[in-house]
């Protein structure tokens, strides 16, 4: 049994939404099983620190989920092309993972959610790439022979998958983003299972 992390942070529910289809492609894969977990906001020093548990969906990461996956998605909506700041406040956080080597030699992907179709998706993407290449893990996207890449008209890259909201961050996938989501997460789980059997 192979337990694949999926870690997100999620504002609007776009990236969440992605998670779940992460999370069901996971799934699809017999003896592969998706954990979803998610980070808490970070707030100004000024502000109460957010509740231990949150009110509704994942619950918050705890770093010993690190320790127990055997391979990790992770998401964030784009913020300015880059990760959101309670994501990145996390990954920050994960000096000691680090020096451990937690992480190293796990199959690794990322996903993100944007407000507009040229919201700095790739970028985001990329630059949530970094952190887990310094962790030692090994990235994977999504390759050109997934149908779905080569017809997309909203989300979908082959750095990871990716959703277009507009305006009004609609939660809504379309049927390709689905389909890149759940490939994605079928290709870490089948990369993560290939890793545990050598």
């Amino acid at each position: 049994m192979s337990e694949i992390l999926v870690l997100y942070y999620s504002r609007g529910g776009s990236v969440a939404a992605l998670a779940r289809q992460i999370a069901r492609g996971i799934e699809e894969l017999p003896g592969a099983v998706a954990c979803l977990r998610t980070v808490p906001p970070v707030a100004p020093i000024t502000q109460v620190a957010a509740p231990p548990v949150p009110e509704d969906g994942a619950p918050y990461v705890d770093k010993s989920d690190l320790q127990r996956c055997d391979g990790l998605l992770l998401g964030s909506p784009t913020r300015f092309g880059n990760m959101a700041a309670p994501m990145k406040h996390f990954l920050d956080s994960l000096g000691a993972e680090w020096a451990s080597g937690t992480l190293e030699g796990k199959p690794a992907a990322v996903f993100t959610s944007t407000a507009s179709m040229h919201g700095g998706q790739e970028s985001t993407l990329l630059t949530m790439m970094l952190p887990l290449l310094h962790h030692g893990m090994w990235i994977g996207g999504i390759p050109f022979t997934e149908a779905a890449l080569n017809h997309t008209r909203t989300g979908g890259t082959p750095y990871g998958a990716s959703h277009v909201a507009g305006a009004g961050d609609d939660t809504t996938l379309s049927e390709e983003e689905k389909q890149l989501a759940r490939a994605l997460g079928r290709r870490v789980a089948l990369a993560a299972q290939r890793m545990c059997a050598q």
